[in-house]
């Protein structure tokens, strides 16, 4: 048969029309006559300018999101025009948004999901609807039917997550309250979308005959998802136990890709978007034991496929609509970027949030999201949107995402101005709470806990049981109500607030422990908290290793990151198996903990490591003592003091801010902070550390 007498199919080439099934959506085809080679062309052109200007934008320490967005202005048909056909890339950038919204809901557990249920159903209807409100307003006051008010309303209420996400990934902030916010306002923005296209038919021909078909679509779509949930769960759980009792990691892989795809495709038959069903997908794979090495299978395709999408977003800038329009393009990017920003603000702050957060997540919402251009064809088609609004609409757009990973950026300032208008947080009826009620703690000698997580949690039981007073501090007052009352207090307020830390005790409290997964949040409670109370231990949770400097620099006496404490079981399990002492096992953790982890990167006491591989210190123990500040060994000698005389116990080592100096000379003088490694019996290691601690000598 020849291909020419093939009918001619509806073609769905665009990223925009993300699995919606309307005629709308439907562009022409492209030329059946492309190659293999020419798509291949086109997929390597884009990656090699990407890899310069990205390449260049870190250096100048821009977000590489911004990078990949002005590459494709430079490759796409407005700038030097390489890319032979924009629809095949269009493609593989629909699947890294499908990828990108998977790998976002297997780091998301519905647990997580539940707990920002009121962020998700208060803050996301509020958000929506005030930006409606506004440019209904708007409309209103510049003479536009209501009609056309409405859908513009909708247009711009949306906000883009595939690049917020991807900005806060990169900087470690979903975990963060404001990051919690910002996914569950762009999760129930996705759900609009589905009432949102369905209501532009109406809006565009007045008609109410549509009113039966979006009730009826909207309920297909809601037992669609119930049922795809439902069987997800039932039976993913047994499938992925048998995929992976083959130990095949290739069918693991395809797998996971056909749960996800398949799911996103299903979902896409009830209405809703390839993306929304494939975070579904992601969000029941996160419930199983699996959801870790799922998610380190996905990362490399999510990432590569994903940077095309950034790139296809870039393309549709057209630069002659700037400079034809600057100062109409210009003055309504900033009535956007403003508008977002404070109707997603003012939700967050609504549905619970403190101030600071709920600035840092209106900022984070304050563009036009990739949806809104599939909200904008179907408007297009339906006569609410003609060819010239819809080019200014597509600039102010891109220009939208274009700045915001330097606003995201730029965030972090504002909320730290914000200290005084946390006096708002009063006005809220529903935080009805210790910390609004005033009441101020009198305890002293207590640790206070910022956040009542898993962290949390464990340290307040572990408190209980050795009766030692706590006071808990928490930004989720659903968190504080339901935590109910034991030995300690338990109060609601964000303790970047230094009135939150006074009111907690902070100056007669003995250690105070930050439990949150908020980086920001971290340092500036570290900060404020150090300032209020200098002689206070702080204790800091955080994810990365990279924070360390930071928080210590700030006033941080121990810094947790969790991705180093893995490494710390690692090789403690390895010295297992070598037969190593208990004691040197605890000993090298406490070195390298208390030392800032330098220790395991410089590969210290290579005397030791010797011994130890050759089992020739197994009748003899190895044990470490501090000198502190006020011990009264500081500025005597080895000699003088004599340990090996006195004890039998040899001091074989010296450790001095970081550096370890193996067999000492005796005229070595001791300081504040050094670490004596000593080596001898047990009873000999007793009594050369009751030596070195005694206060008589």
């Amino acid at each position: 048969m020849n291909p020419r007498d093939l009918p001619e199919l509806p073609y769905r080439g665009s990223i925009w029309c993300l699995g919606w099934e309307y005629p709308e959506c439907l562009s022409s085809p492209p030329t059946r006559l492309m190659s293999e080679v020419h798509i291949l062309r086109d997929v390597l052109i884009i990656f090699s300018i990407s890899v310069l200007v990205v390449f260049v934008f870190q250096k100048l320490r821009l977000p590489a999101v911004a990078g990949f967005l002005v590459a494709g202005t430079l490759v796409g048909p407005h700038g030097l025009n390489l890319i032979s056909d924009q629809h095949q890339v269009e493609t593989l950038a629909e699947i890294g948004v499908v990828l990108l919204l998977f790998t976002i809901g297997l780091e998301t557990p519905l647990s997580r999901l539940r707990a920002s249920s009121r962020l998700l159903w208060v803050g996301g209807p509020l958000q929506i609807l005030s930006m409606l409100s506004v440019v209904v307003l708007g409309g209103w006051f510049l003479g536009r039917s209501w009609e056309e008010s409405v859908f513009w309303g909708l247009l711009l209420s949306l906000s883009s997550t595939a690049i917020v996400l991807k900005i806060l990934g990169d900087r470690g902030e979903i975990d963060a309250l404001h990051g919690q916010a910002t996914m569950a306002i762009l999760i129930f923005q996705d759900l609009a979308v589905v009432a949102m296209i369905l209501l532009t038919p109406v809006l565009g021909t007045g008609s109410q005959g549509e009113t039966r078909v979006i009730v009826e679509t909207l309920m297909k779509s809601v037992m669609v998802v119930g049922l795809i949930v439902l069987a997800a769960r039932v039976l993913v759980p047994h499938v992925l136990h048998l995929i992976v009792g083959t130990r095949s990691r290739e069918l693991f892989l395809l797998s996971i890709i056909v749960l996800g795809l398949g799911t996103a495709w299903l979902t896409s038959l009830a209405g809703l978007s390839l993306a929304l069903g494939a975070f579904i997908a992601g969000l029941v794979i996160s419930e199983s034991e699996y959801s870790h090495q799922a998610l380190a299978e996905v990362i490399p395709f999510r990432d590569s496929f994903n940077s095309l999408f950034f790139v296809s977003v870039g393309m549709l800038m057209n630069p002659s609509v700037i400079s034809e329009f600057p100062i109409l393009v210009m003055g309504l990017l900033v009535l956007v970027v403003l508008g977002k920003f404070l109707t997603g603000t003012g939700a967050v702050f609504l549905a619970g949030a403190p101030v600071s957060s709920a600035l840092l997540t209106g900022v984070a919402l304050a563009q036009v999201g990739e949806f809104a251009f599939i909200l904008a064809r179907v408007g297009q088609g339906e006569g609410l949107l003609d060819t010239q609004a819809y080019n200014i609409f597509l600039a102010v757009s891109v220009l939208s995402m274009t700045i915001t990973p330097f606003l995201i950026q730029w965030a972090p300032r504002l909320a730290r101005r914000t200290e005084a208008l946390d006096r708002l947080n009063h006005w809220v009826p529903r935080r009805q709470t210790n910390a609004a009620q005033g009441i101020k703690v009198t305890i002293k000698d207590h640790v206070i806990i910022v956040g009542y997580g898993l962290n949390g949690r464990n340290l307040v039981r572990v408190l209980g049981d050795m009766e030692i007073p706590y006071v808990v501090l928490d930004v989720n007052p659903d968190v504080v109500e339901a935590a109910g009352k034991g030995r300690g207090t338990m109060i609601y307020g964000d303790a970047t607030n230094s009135r939150v830390l006074v009111q907690a005790g902070i100056m007669l409290a003995r250690v105070l422990v930050v439990a949150t997964s908020d980086p920001f949040g971290a340092r500036r409670i570290v900060q404020q908290a150090r300032q209020l109370n200098p002689t206070l231990h702080i204790v800091v949770r955080t994810r990365y290793l990279k924070e360390l400097q930071d928080l210590q620099e700030l006033g941080a006496n121990d810094v947790v990151p969790e991705e180093f404490e893995t490494s710390i079981e690692i090789f403690a399990l390895v010295l297992r198996t070598y037969q190593t002492p208990k004691a040197m096992i605890q000993d090298k953790v406490e070195q390298i903990r208390r030392e800032g982890y330098l220790l395991l990167r410089r590969g210290e006491l290579p005397e030791l490591a010797h011994h130890l591989r050759a089992g020739t210190l197994a009748d003899v123990q190895v044990d470490t003592c501090r000198v502190e500040d006020y011990s009264h060994v500081l500025g005597k000698s080895l000699t003088q003091l004599h340990i090996h005389g006195r004890t039998g116990a040899s001091v074989i080592a010296i450790t001095r801010n970081g550096v370890t100096q193996s067999n000492p000379s005796r005229d070595t003088v001791l300081g504040p902070g050094d670490v004596l490694v000593l080596l001898g019996a047990r009873e000999q290691i007793r009594k050369a550390i009751a030596l070195l601690v005694d206060t008589k000598i």
